[in-house]
């Protein structure tokens, strides 16, 4: 269960609405749209899309849609279809790779023989709305290509804003239901965002928690928090993620890249440091569970890292 919520407190917190579809639930903030929250069983994972400052500037790429990459370029370099807005996967589970999907193989390469994982069986546990803040609670049954179980994912997300902010308060939980269930140590992973063109190089800046400036000091860093900002429609813009305390493997370990992905991957110690005596991987014993906690904040204007880190604070004091 996620804990109470702390707002960054820059003005009055808006009133936060959910509207449930067949697949889809909408959050919208004083009255304004922010993301829509999608677990139709037509897509290998559960991902929000789009992600919009307060005041409506879109600042996740826009694609895929479903499975339909649209009008992207599937030749550039960051090209990427299966990194959706913002999502939780992670590219080892038990030798499946829930963080690329099927649906995509042909743009893999090397890579479009191995076998993926899917999220199935999707649950809506719990919708709360109204006042400052509004929750949505899903699970989900992890599965193999042939349909075989090998464990549950539980998905909470608080939603609540003001202003200038938007912010999601993230838990995850794995439970190993089926067996020990193995998550191994692989760059591609696990909690993680991806922007849009113009919050990716040349123009995006990168922060860390550790004064660390650009993608070489922030890849396979551990850290508090990481930053991305730039200018979106003319408009100085940026998101930041938080990694709790009690999260698992606090501080975590970032797949952070200059191309727009920004990811929280307490896993990959061996990738990232390119020491093969190292071993991030983890089992989690038949019948436990793993916990995640991260925060978004999504940001109008300029935010300086002493006052991102006066936000952070404000989080990491949460139960």
């Amino acid at each position: 269960m996620l804990a109470g919520l702390m707002v960054p407190a820059i003005g009055f917190a808006g009133t936060v609405n959910l509207k449930q579809g067949k697949d889809q639930i909408e959050v919208v903030v004083n009255g304004k749209p922010f993301t829509t929250y999608y677990f139709g069983s037509n897509v290998a994972k559960a991902y929000l899309m789009p992600l919009r400052t307060a005041s409506g500037i879109i600042i996740s790429r826009p694609f895929p849609v479903g499975n339909d990459v649209g009008h992207a370029d599937p030749k550039a370099s960051s090209f990427e279809p299966h990194q959706r807005p913002l999502y939780f996967a992670h590219g080892n589970i038990d030798g499946l790779n829930f963080w690329g999907e099927a649906a995509f193989q042909k743009y893999y390469g090397g890579h479009s023989h191995e076998a993926f994982g899917h999220m199935a069986n999707a649950k809506i546990e719990s919708i709360h709305e109204g006042g400052r803040s509004g929750t949505i609670k899903a699970s989900f049954a992890l599965e193999d290509q042939n349909g075989r179980v090998i464990g549950e994912e539980t998905q909470s997300y608080t939603f609540s804003g003001d202003e200038r902010l938007r912010t999601i308060d993230c838990e995850f939980t794995l439970k190993a239901d089926h067996g020990p269930m193995t998550l191994g140590d692989t760059k591609e992973g696990t909690f993680a965002v991806r922007l849009g063109p113009e919050l990716s190089e040349p123009h995006v800046k990168m922060v860390n928690s550790r004064n660390g400036h650009g993608e070489p000091e922030l890849w396979g860093k551990p850290a508090d928090w990481v930053e991305y900002h730039g200018t979106v429609s003319g408009r100085p813009v940026g998101i930041a993620v938080f990694d709790h305390p009690k999260s698992f493997r606090h501080s975590t370990t970032w797949h952070a890249r200059a191309y727009g992905l920004l990811a929280a991957n307490p896993f990959g110690f061996r990738e990232f440091t390119n020491d093969a005596k190292k071993d991030g991987s983890w089992t989690i014993p038949e019948g436990e569970s793993l916990n995640f906690r991260y925060r978004v904040v999504i940001h109008d204007g300029d935010l300086p890292p002493a006052r991102i880190a006066d936000f952070y604070q404000q989080y990491a004091s949460l139960p």
